[in-house]
């Protein structure tokens, strides 16, 4: 008996009917249905399938707002309450708190350097010290204002850079540059937000602030990586880019951290408070908000969304400070921001990607492999049966728990100088290139598609 036959069968016996067509699951629960994209070689797991048709039937009692569609990317897998690697788009009036976590635009960022593999390389010693103290030692100094985290929430990126006090990182910043390239930070223009939901501490009474998490990376699978342009499919794109093979790229992958958090867990605990007392609880754990709460929750995620964007730009800047120190010199240039977990209002409807990058016709993407692999710059084919969307990774295989127990393995670097740089040693299992699904298959179905 085939591996999808069985599949079906154990899923048969949950109510679930599936058929596979073309790379892509298909799946009905009570008329629910739910859509995956997954080239047959790569493996489906019966929880994130039921999280999915979880997400796909939220409702709210007394109103009408739904979920439209529920589509999820070949990166698919389970995540604490909704699947990672899926896509659901809701009518204006619903958002799910919950469908998105607490890590609020979690994304990625990718500059060039203007310097190639064997020019870093003659000063790597030199640069991991660096980056390293920066990064991992907390050797920064990110002064903020209380003016200015107004001006972020209220107003947006380019009035936050405007109110920045020039004193630390910011003395010897290129504020022309950074201007410039908040049109490479993708869909800014779609969030809202209002600095009434930002974390109070933000606004005490003092001349300059220090956040302990503002220019940080975290935890899990968040990394700044020096990468190698190997490969070009496309002469034409990567002229245009900007690109030559042999260049060194750096690739930035945080998000809102304890700002996310905050915002995230206060509003999935106002959703479940708000539900009504006469209806039970749904099983899945999902609740969602309508109409005026919907609103507000698109303001408090904004700020989350903002603060990660602004995380993201001072890690640029950290990074920049170290490379012209070790260089003497700073060509670096922002090629793509791009978020992969938040709400977006797109087509009229509100568009949740958890772990799932938006793939619009013509925009670039961020498909990053594991660290033993390749990562993929690619153009978005605006693809509506997935919703405008494509993976944000190859997608865990092993769970972070289980990789702790296993004994480290030599990566298979495909010839790649391969290093991971950390404090904490358990890291290097739980983000080991063992612990992650092949990207090449990820890439070829979106090919497919």
């Amino acid at each position: 008996m085939s591996t999808l036959n069985r599949l079906q069968k154990r899923l048969s016996r949950q109510g679930i009917e599936t058929y596979y067509e073309n790379n892509t699951y298909h799946f009905n629960q009570n008329q629910v249905e739910a859509k995956v994209l997954l080239p047959e070689s790569l493996p489906l797991e019966e929880k994130a399938v039921q999280q999915l048709l979880d997400l796909a039937a939220v409702r709210v009692p007394g109103s009408d707002a739904k979920v439209c569609q529920a589509r999820a990317t070949p990166d698919f897998h389970p995540g604490t309450t909704a699947p990672v690697g899926s896509v659901v788009a809701t009518t204006e009036d619903l958002v799910i708190p919950a469908a998105i976590g607490t890590d609020i635009n979690c994304g990625m960022r990718l500059l060039t350097t203007g310097l190639s593999y064997e020019e870093a390389n003659s000063q790597k010693e030199a640069l991991v010290q660096q980056l390293k103290n920066v990064l991992l030692l907390d050797q920064r100094n990110v002064p903020v204002t209380p003016q200015s985290f107004s001006a972020l929430f209220d107003e947006g990126l380019a009035v936050w850079l405007q109110e920045l006090p020039r004193q630390g990182i910011w003395q010897q910043a290129d504020f022309s540059r950074m201007y410039a390239e908040l049109n490479a930070v993708l869909s800014t223009h779609a969030v809202k937000a209002h600095s009434r939901y930002a974390p109070e501490a933000f606004f005490e009474q003092r001349e300059i602030i220090r956040p302990a998490s503002l220019g940080t990376v975290g935890s899990g699978n968040h990394f700044v990586e020096l990468q190698i342009v190997d490969t070009i499919f496309d002469r034409h794109a990567a002229y245009a880019a900007g690109l030559r093979e042999g260049d060194i790229l750096i690739m930035i992958h945080t998000g809102s951290r304890d700002v996310g958090f905050y915002v995230g867990q206060r509003w999935s605990d106002k959703a479940k408070a708000l539900w009504p007392a006469t209806e039970k609880y749904p099983a899945s754990g999902l609740f969602g908000l309508t109409a005026e709460h919907a609103r507000e929750y698109l303001l408090a995620m904004g700020v989350a969304a903002r603060y990660a964007w602004a995380n993201r730009i001072v890690l640029t800047e950290l990074v920049r400070s170290k490379w012209q120190k070790v260089f003497e010199q700073d060509k670096s240039r922002l090629l793509v921001d791009l978020s992969h977990n938040i709400i977006f209002p797109e087509q009229g409807m509100n568009l949740h990607r958890k772990g799932a990058t938006p793939a619009r016709a013509g925009e670039l993407a961020l498909i990053p492999g594991s660290m033993g692999n390749y990562s993929y710059l690619v153009m978005g084919k605006g693809h509506s049966d997935w919703l405008w969307s494509c993976s944000h990774g190859a997608g865990r295989s092993v769970r972070r728990q289980e990789m702790r127990s296993k004994a480290l393995k030599p990566p298979e670097n495909h010839g790649l100088p391969w290093q991971c740089i950390t404090l904490k040693s358990e890291r290097l299992r739980e983000e080991a290139p063992s612990a992650y699904k092949p990207i090449t298959p990820v890439i070829q179905g979106f090919r497919m598609s």
